[in-house]
Formats: structure tokens, sequence, C-alpha cells
């Protein structure tokens, strides 16, 4: 990064130099020019005042300059004297643009460039009462040449600025760079870090970001040492029974308890084995699970019949009631949320108890509504409920063959479908859990 920094502010210094140099040449050339033009402007009025060097009767040297040319040109544009060379031998100057002006307009003046020597003649023309034509030129260095005059002068120029410019890009990316390396050596204390005013969302958004990658790293290492220790459990169970009865400790009754030990924890180790891939198939879900319409009144009956023989187990009486409300949604999340939040409330309830699934509508909003008359959560156990691996009572939820990602689950499913999930609860008399769908509509 600081290199490319360097080398970014160089080469745009550099680029600063040479268009500052060919601006300035330009400039300078255009002034230059300018001055010529105004001498000869001024040479040739004086020489048009005085009247023995236009009646012809002065001496030509007397007005001649050493770095002048003095033309004088007929109205036909024939050349009458000339100071550098052989009048006799030059042809008709009649369509030399500084003499076309000068006739046209009263005077005229022009530039020409000799590609040989590399000098530029300005021309200045002025046309007298006679009508002849008194012309005056000058050579003068052409911009090319003016400016490779300067070249060593420019190169230097341009070595020594490039030599401050590496000088002061170093020390601007070091500073520059150096509040990002302070904040991404010490991560933790990140808005301590003297950053620039603008970099301070920056500095928040990674802030965030760093504390969500270590907490997501948390929950992982926790849930991975859960899982090992749930695991654990009914695998001891079943290495232990069939050790029993491989060893021959087993017979008759005994045989058939191991036996049926040993299913139980197989059953156990199988649904605790789903609902961890289930769980890990939610969490890494990156596109949407497709969406399609759904009675949700007719989805919860359907999971009311298909429960009612598990309730029956528990001795607790399962029932609907509502009215049917279509939402956007995913059949299989939506059977598992309704399963799981049902399946719950039948194994934390008591016997004789009852479990009542409700689907209606809440103004615009279709409502899912499961109520038991169970056990109940305590206040302090209520905002952890839905955390992975979390029971209230782990006795129970061991002996119902809960794995305790039931409600993780639902949860996961509630954030997919953009739902709302709320809890209410009291020991002894129950718990009922709501979830609210939103931006959906009544059948």
């Amino acid at each position: 990064m600081k290199k490319k920094i360097n080398k970014q502010l160089i080469l745009i210094s550099s680029i600063a130099v040479v268009i500052t140099v060919l601006l300035m040449t330009i400039v300078f050339y255009r002034i230059l020019q300018a001055q010529v033009l105004e001498d000869l402007k001024l040479y040739a009025s004086l020489l048009a005042q005085n009247s023995e060097w236009v009646q012809g009767e002065a001496d030509e040297g007397s007005y001649q300059k050493e770095d002048m040319r003095i033309t004088v040109i007929s109205a036909d544009g024939d050349v009458l004297y000339e100071s550098d060379a052989d009048r006799t031998a030059m042809d008709n100057h009649l369509e030399r643009p500084e003499v076309r002006d000068a006739i046209q307009y009263g005077e005229g003046q022009s530039v020409r460039q000799s590609s040989t020597k590399g000098r530029n003649t300005f021309y200045y023309a002025l046309l007298l009462e006679d009508g002849s034509i008194l012309r005056v030129a000058r050579e003068s260095h052409s911009i090319w040449s003016i400016l490779y005059r300067s070249l060593p002068v420019f190169i230097g120029t341009l070595i020594l600025l490039l030599v401050v410019c590496l000088a002061l890009s170093r020390y601007l990316t070091k500073s520059l760079v150096s509040p990002i390396e302070q904040m991404a050596a010490d991560m933790d204390h990140i808005e301590d870090a003297n950053v620039y005013e603008e970099l301070v969302p920056f500095a928040e958004t990674i802030k965030a970001q760093h504390e969500a990658i270590l907490s997501n790293a948390n929950m992982r290492q926790e849930f991975t040492a859960n899982v090992s220790h749930e695991l654990k459990t009914p695998l001891a169970a079943i290495s232990g029974y069939s050790e029993l009865i491989e060893n021959g400790m087993a017979a008759g009754e005994d045989a058939v308890r191991f036996a049926a030990g040993i299913h139980q924890s197989a059953n156990r180790l199988l649904t605790l084995i789903n609902d961890i891939i289930r769980l890990s198939e939610l969490d890494v879900m990156k596109e949407e699970e497709p969406f399609e319409e759904i009675n949700l009144y007719e989805l919860a009956q359907d999971s009311v019949e298909m429960l009612q023989i598990r309730a029956e187990e528990h001795g607790v009486i399962l029932s609907i009631e509502g009215s049917p409300c279509t939402i956007q949604g995913n059949r299989q999340m939506l059977e598992e949320l309704i399963y799981n939040l049902c399946d719950n409330a039948i194994c934390y309830n008591n016997i004789g108890g009852s479990v009542f699934v409700t689907v209606e509508m809440a103004g615009e909003q279709p409502v899912l509504r499961v109520r038991d008359t169970g056990i109940g959560i305590p206040m302090e156990s209520q905002e952890r409920i839905f955390e992975r691996f979390y029971r209230v009572d782990k006795s129970r939820s061991k002996s119902t063959g809960g794995t305790g990602l039931g409600l993780a689950i639902v949860k996961h499913i509630v954030a997919a479908h953009e739902a709302h999930i709320s809890l209410v609860s009291e020991v002894g008399k129950g718990t009922e859990i709501t979830v609210t769908f939103a931006d959906r509509k009544e059948t």
C-alpha cells in the first residue's frame, strides 16, 4: 500500500512539473512574441515619420539596426529596398500575409519559422502615405529552441522536485497509513487510535465487524463444546449397555431393558445429529430458500394432526383454532417451526394439560400462537430460551428426548421469514409463544 501511494504521488508530481514547465514556456514565448512585435511596430513608426527616409534622401545605413531587417515594397509588390539582400533577386511580395494585411488594413504582422535554423522571423508591415509598404523584420528563437536551451535547467529542476516529492510522499504515506496500522494492531481498542475524522465511521464499522467475528467464534466454540458433551451422553449409554450384553451380564428382562436403553439412546443420538445438521444448514444458508404462497392455518392443522399421537402419549390435549391466512414462505421451514413449537409445548406440559394452537389475523398481519398449560419458564431464563442447548429443566428435557436445539432452529426460521417472535410465560401456569408475520395478506 505504501509503495503504491508513493508511486502515485511521484507520478502526479512529475506530471505536474512537466505540465507547469510547458505552460510557462508557452506563456513566456507569447510574452516574447508580443514584445518583439511591439518593438518592430515602434521602429517602423519612427522610420515612417522621418521624411528623409520616406523620400529616399537619407543614408540607408543611418537608421539600420544590426538585428533589424528593413524592406520597402511598392504597391505592386516589387521590392524597392532590402537591407539584408539583393532586392533585384527577390520575388514579388504582394502575397506575403503581412503585406497583404498592410494594404487592406494599414498594418500587418506575421511570424514565419525557419526549419533549418530553428528560429522564427517576426514581420511587421506599415502602409505609407504614397501607397508603398514599409516592412521591418527581426529574428528570434522559436518556442522549441527556447525549450531546448532550457532543457538542462528543466531536468535539474525536475530531479530536485522529484527528490523533494519522494521525501514528502514517504512522510505523507507514513502519516496516512500509520493510524490504519495502529487500528489493525489493536482491534480491541480501535476507538483509541489517532485516526482521521473521515476514518471514524470506517473504524467503527471495523470494530463492530471484529466484535461480531469474535462473538461468532466464541459461539461456535461453545457450540462445539456443547455438541461434544451432548453426544457423549447417549454414546456412553449405548457403549455401557452393549458392553454388559457382550459380556453376558444381561439376560432375560435385563437384556430387554438394556436393549431398550440402547434403542432410546440411539434415537436420541439420531435426533441430536439431525438437529445439529439442520442448524448448521440454516447457519450457512447463503441464498434465500424458495418461497411460495402457503395457507398457514392448513399447514398448522396438518402439524397438529401429526402430533396427536405424541400428545396422547404425554397425556396432553392438543387442539387448533383460527381462520385461513395466506403468507409467502418456505413450506419445509414453516413445518419445522410449527412442529418444534408444538413439540416443546407437549414435552414441557403436565399430564392432563392442554396445548392450544391459534392462527389468525392481527390487523393485516398473520399470527401463529402456541399456548400451553405446562411448567412455564422462569423470568431469568426467558431471554436465553432461544440459545442453543439451553434447557430450563435439563433432567426433564433429556428424559423426553429433547436436544435443546428446537427453539434455536425456530429462531433461525423466524429470521428467514422476517417475522417477529415473542414469549410470555409464568412458572406453573404455562407459556405462550407468538410468531407475527409482517407484510402478508389475508386470504
